[in-house]
């Protein structure tokens, strides 16, 4: 199945994705949220629509939203590709790098990027996410995927000043609004055929900035499912992005290069759809 969420912000939906087609399946599923995962939805909802009841059509003008509703966490790995360590200068990680981006960040993958209010370095990340499906605590690695309920293209964006130059924790510079577009579509598993040899990219006005695989991430979805359970309960819903590969407006050369108002990033994952962000500024 492809799960989607549509429409207004806020006041989204639950749907699905047939051939390109939106449906609505809110006469069934409440939303797509902790609850949903944790009690079982997937399999319900994969047996009602077995039945192929009637579903109303969503119309192509109603905006996606994110495929889940804002999750307990939305944890990310830092510096999981060794070639984008090497163009930002930092060391190869020997254990996942962790940090959180606010859940107030997530939104629909083709919602305006606001560049934050003083930011000089907004930055682009594509990123492999998956989407916990059950409660899981010092996981094995043999069992992990047992826990995931999907996948879905996210961009982490990055204030990079924010980031790095004032202090403390990364979440400062990766938790704005808007700096967490999730989808199109939530896919899961039997939806992709090798999630660790799927084609990544990611442009820039047309641009292409990142052109990778998910093949070379240093720390695959077992491992990274079976390490965060050993530091916090990860509840169902909850959305793990896997790391970034190279490209990212930091690591350019001779001079990095940031998003201004007006630029149009686009990205995708093989399997996973694409999505398409415009950035504006920061108004009160």
């Amino acid at each position: 199945m492809k799960l989607i969420r549509f429409g207004e912000s806020g006041k989204e939906k639950p749907g699905i994705l047939v051939e390109g087609k939106r449906f609505d399946v809110a006469a069934f599923v409440h939303d797509y949220d902790e609850a949903f995962f944790e009690n079982g939805g997937l399999e319900t909802l994969k047996r009602i629509l077995a039945g192929n009841p009637e579903l109303p059509e969503v119309d192509a003008s109603v905006r996606w939203g994110s495929p889940v509703a804002r999750p307990s966490k939305l944890v990310c790995i830092g510096m999981n590709y060794a070639d984008h360590c090497r163009e930002t200068n930092a060391p190869i990680p020997e254990e996942p790098v962790l940090f959180f981006k606010s859940t107030t960040a997530l939104c629909g993958p083709n919602d305006a990027l606001i560049i934050p209010k003083n930011s000089e370095k907004t930055d682009w990340e594509v990123e492999l996410a998956f989407v916990i499906g059950k409660r899981a605590s010092y996981v094995e690695v043999a069992d992990a995927m047992n826990y995931v309920a999907g996948y879905c293209l996210h961009n982490d964006y990055s204030e990079r000043a924010f980031q790095m130059e004032r202090g403390g924790q990364w979440a400062k510079g990766k938790g704005c609004d808007t700096f967490a577009p999730l989808g199109p579509f939530l896919a899961t598993p039997d939806e992709v055929e090798d999630v660790d040899n799927l084609k990544m990219w990611l442009t820039v006005n047309g641009k292409t900035c990142q052109n990778s695989n998910t093949s070379n991430l240093i720390f695959k979805i077992p491992f990274l499912v079976h390490y965060l359970s050993q530091f916090m309960t990860l509840l169902p819903g909850d959305v793990i992005s896997t790391g970034t590969p190279p490209g990212v407006g930091l690591g350019m050369k001779p001079e990095p290069v940031y998003l201004k108002a007006g630029d149009v990033v686009e990205l995708g994952i093989e399997g996973l759809g694409s999505s398409r962000q415009v950035a504006i500024a920061y108004k009160p």
